[in-house]
């Protein structure tokens, strides 16, 4: 009876393995049609995973917690980048890719670059130095970022969302003209979502009593232009900040009744923590680099409000 019994299952197994065969031969086919996207940093990758989908395998090149201003590949992620169809870079001018995008091409010379920031108009960055600066065209971004011109956080804007949206929809389209449609409809998908997101975020901080929060690094400053609110940035171009301008940034936070002082992962903050330690306040971590697109727009400005309604 056993025998027979073990007989029999291996007569199954038999009949079974060469479909078992062109089954795992499928599923190995699928993953090898999805082609390699590189992004620079973390938001960019939630759009390319959005659009792409099922087509595109994505990884990023600065990861979790790591600084876009001076980061540096590690040999894996130079050996996936030359294996990768696309990049899709932040393209305003973040040092990381003004340092690298040279390499990259010349280890990968049919690698297609996709500046995710095309069509958006950049603003000069206000940072702890309160400078007036001039707008300048898309063109300058790179040339003006490293004398603190322009502000190269532009994707922490719904609205400029969007635009990321449809650049990177058309790199795609580019790369893999065969599923053109699909990632049309993806995009215009997320870029619907992504106009609910900007009219939540309208309504919910129009009703706001305090208009001004303080970071220490000044990342959000396309956030407040499109909210009406104003950003007190604490840092000038990554610099520490010496005793007197320390002071200035104490009595700028208790004349406006501010005792929230937002900062960045990437960044030290000891600095910050003493600011908040003057004013009687804290300090709360809003990450300007988190993958997840919509809900760190959705979180941050609950803090904001949470945080000037006290």
């Amino acid at each position: 009876m056993n025998r027979k019994g073990i007989s029999v299952r291996n007569l199954l197994a038999l009949l079974l393995l060469p479909v078992m065969l062109v089954v795992a031969g499928c599923t190995r086919h699928q993953k090898e049609a999805r082609f390699q996207v590189v992004t620079s940093i973390m938001p960019l990758k939630y759009f390319a995973e959005r659009i792409g989908g099922r087509h595109v395998s994505v990884s990023v090149m600065v990861p979790p917690g790591g600084d876009p201003h001076s980061y540096e590949p590690a040999p894996k992620q130079m050996v996936k980048l030359s294996k990768a169809l696309l990049f899709i870079k932040a393209g305003s001018g973040i040092e990381f890719e003004l340092d690298w995008m040279p390499r990259f091409l010349s280890l990968n010379p049919g690698l297609l670059v996709c500046d995710a920031s095309r069509g958006v108009k950049l603003i000069p960055l206000q940072d702890g130095d309160d400078r007036a600066e001039e707008h300048h065209d898309h063109e300058e971004a790179s040339e003006h970022h490293h004398h603190g011109g322009l502000d190269p956080h532009y994707w922490l804007s719904a609205s400029n969302g969007m635009v990321i949206a449809r650049n990177t929809a058309v790199a795609l389209e580019t790369i893999d003209p065969e599923h053109k449609a699909e990632y049309a409809a993806n995009a215009e998908k997320l870029i619907s979502e992504l106009a609910s997101l900007d009219s939540e975020m309208k309504k919910k901080i129009a009703a706001a009593k305090q208009k001004k929060f303080l970071v220490f690094h000044p990342a959000w400053g396309y956030y407040a232009r499109d909210y009406g609110l104003e950003q007190i940035a604490v840092e000038a171009e990554g610099k520490t900040l010496t005793p007197r301008q320390m002071q200035h940034v104490i009595d700028t936070a208790r004349q406006n009744r501010i005792r929230a002082v937002f900062i960045s992962p990437q960044f030290n903050s000891a600095q910050a923590d003493a600011i908040a330690s003057a004013i009687g306040g804290y300090t709360l971590a809003v990450d300007p680099l988190a993958e997840d697109y919509p809900g760190n727009i959705r979180q941050t400005t609950d803090l904001f409000l949470k945080t000037g309604n006290e």
